[in-house]
């Protein structure tokens, strides 16, 4: 990485350079150039962490393994949660103001429902330890019911 952060200095240094020798009237053209120059180095860097990602997954899958969970972190979960109630403002009056009391109630359902699916997809087993607690209840029933 070094490497290409000491050639993009060199970039800019020779962009520099070419401005200082042409003068003010090409410095759009030149800034165009460089920052053409880092977006391409960019969509390179990004372009291969997406082949290597793809190739990871095709690997783990020849070996049956499950596609890799979400890589959720705490504080991602965290910040979307902020970001979703601070949001949670401006719609609630612009909801609120269209339709009245219904429109700041599907506002809020909307919200609700957008946090629920992040959560759910960072976690899919949230509600399982629920699901095994109602399995377990209705085979005590079942089983209770039989000795009857």
């Amino acid at each position: 990485m070094d490497t290409r952060d000491a050639e993009l200095k060199k970039e800019l240094n020779a962009t520099l350079q070419a401005r200082r020798e042409l003068g003010e009237e090409y410095e759009s053209a030149l800034v165009d150039s460089f920052l053409e120059k880092v977006d391409q180095r960019i969509d390179g860097a990004v372009e291969r962490r997406v082949r290597r990602q793809l190739a990871e997954q095709q690997m783990a899958t020849a070996r049956g393994a499950r596609s890799p969970r979400p890589t959720d972190t705490w504080s991602e979960r965290f910040g979307f949660a902020i970001i979703s109630l601070v949001l949670a403002i401006p719609l609630s009056a612009i909801g609120g103001g269209v339709a009245g009391r219904s429109g700041l109630l599907f506002t809020w359902a909307g919200i609700v429902g957008v946090n629920l699916f992040q959560a759910l997809r960072g976690n899919p087993d949230l509600f399982a330890g629920r699901r095994r607690e109602r399995a377990r209840r209705e085979e005590r029933e079942k089983s209770s019911a039989w000795e009857e």
